[in-house]
């Protein structure tokens, strides 16, 4: 999804969705948000579904696609309007929390600063804690990806994949990709589309198998959980080529902001390393212009100061 996905990805990478999230990928993203603890990431089906009746509270904000033959809308028509009720066109200012659990390592916390604007595939990250990460930043601009360390004063150039500041999540998890250009439904021998009505705890969705369309995704194969009144993502499953689940995603909370929806508590469930999970929670979300400067190594080292 990339709704400002602001981080569309995993636990073994979150995100962004920033819409995506940060990203889009992004984290996106985002935020009237209540606070779940820690162990919540944890916890069982009377949660999740404390959860999916709050999103019930959203207001629709689109119509239905038109039915096909069998009665369904097409699942194109519903991943456009999943696109297009979380993409941004602004500029968009965060701050983002993301709240790890590992097996063996306990429980860390990471929060940072983040900026973007996708007219000119910028962002600007730049952590605030912990302590161990506190200055350290990245900026993109353009095709270029430099990391920044604040105990040497240096900037690096590193790859889109790059782990951000030794979380699940990485620079790519930042950016804006439609998730209309990623993936397609997928279809039956005999061209029907793998798209049914279900319910999700009490929430009415379409759950629809989606396929990629390139290879510059993570997963091959996913499964979404889309709801039938507003078209917002509540459920995502990732697949391997073969069929492996590898990781669950749940949407728990979206916020409206200028006519579309940011996720603001996003939760990724590692299922291939059993007990790894990611909370993602975005706040102080903007859409307000962000000055050329902000994009740029002198304003990251400034805030490292």
């Amino acid at each position: 999804m990339t709704s400002l996905n602001l981080f569309r990805r995993s636990v073994a990478r979150p995100t962004l969705l920033l819409p995506a999230i940060l990203y889009g990928a992004l984290s996106a993203a985002f935020c009237a948000a209540s606070p779940l603890a820690a162990a919540a990431v944890a916890s069982a089906s009377s949660f999740l579904s404390a959860a999916f009746a709050a999103a019930a509270q959203v207001p629709a904000p689109a119509q239905a696609a038109g039915p096909s033959a069998s009665g369904l809308p097409p699942g194109a028509g519903i991943l456009a309007k999943v696109q297009r009720n979380t993409s941004m066109t602004s500029d968009v200012t965060a701050t983002v929390t993301l709240t790890q659990q590992k097996t063996g390592q306990g429980i860390k916390t990471f929060t940072m600063h983040f900026f973007r604007r996708d007219a000119d595939d910028s962002f600007l990250i730049a952590f605030t804690s912990p302590e161990s990460e506190k200055g350290n930043g990245y900026l993109r601009s353009g095709e270029n990806f430099w990391m920044y360390r604040r105990n040497t004063r240096a900037f690096q150039h590193v790859n889109r994949d790059e782990s951000i500041g030794g979380t699940d999540a990485q620079g790519d998890d930042f950016e804006d990709r439609p998730i209309t250009d990623l993936y397609a439904p997928s279809r039956d021998a005999a061209g029907r589309e793998a798209v049914v009505e279900d319910t999700l705890g009490k929430i009415p969705v379409y759950r629809m198998d989606l396929i990629a369309k390139t290879h510059d995704v993570d997963y091959p194969k996913k499964t979404y959980w889309v709801r039938r009144d507003n078209f917002l993502l509540l459920k995502e499953t990732s697949f391997t080529q073969s069929g492996t689940l590898m990781q669950t995603a749940y949407f728990l909370k979206y916020a409206p902001l200028e006519g579309r929806f940011v996720p603001v508590e996003q939760i990724f469930i590692d299922e291939f390393e059993k007990g790894n999970k990611t909370k993602v929670s975005l706040s102080d979300i903007t859409l307000k212009p962000i000055p050329p400067e902000v994009f740029t190594k002198a304003y990251l080292e400034n805030l490292s100061k």
